[in-house]
């Protein structure tokens, strides 16, 4: 099986922004800290979301193209295991919306 080679880029001025870049092609993530920093999802984009341990974490690609989404999950699972919580569990909603939300 051909693995995918990730790479992480880490903002030195906020240690929860990073950026999974796939090595081979256009692939762009940004992780997010939902508890510490301000998220706003792009319409345009594929969010997912994951709870490293209490910490809640978005996934937002960025100009992403569609062209193979299971490789989103596979730079997600990369992530988690950078991290050291390779259990982590990826959601395709935002945890913090209740299911009164919805009105059921």
């Amino acid at each position: 099986m051909d693995q995918s080679v990730f790479l992480l880029v880490k903002d030195s001025h906020n240690a929860c922004r990073d950026v999974i870049w796939h090595r081979d092609g256009t692939l762009r993530i940004r992780v997010c800290c939902l508890g510490d920093d301000k998220f706003e999802p792009n319409p345009d984009e594929l969010q997912f979301y994951g709870n490293d341990n209490g910490n809640l974490l978005a996934f937002e690609t960025s100009g992403y193209d569609g062209s193979d989404p299971l490789l989103v999950i596979e730079a997600i699972r990369w992530y988690a295991d950078y991290i050291e919580n390779p259990r982590m569990e990826i959601l395709a909603e935002d945890p913090r919306i209740s299911d009164t939300d919805t009105g059921y």
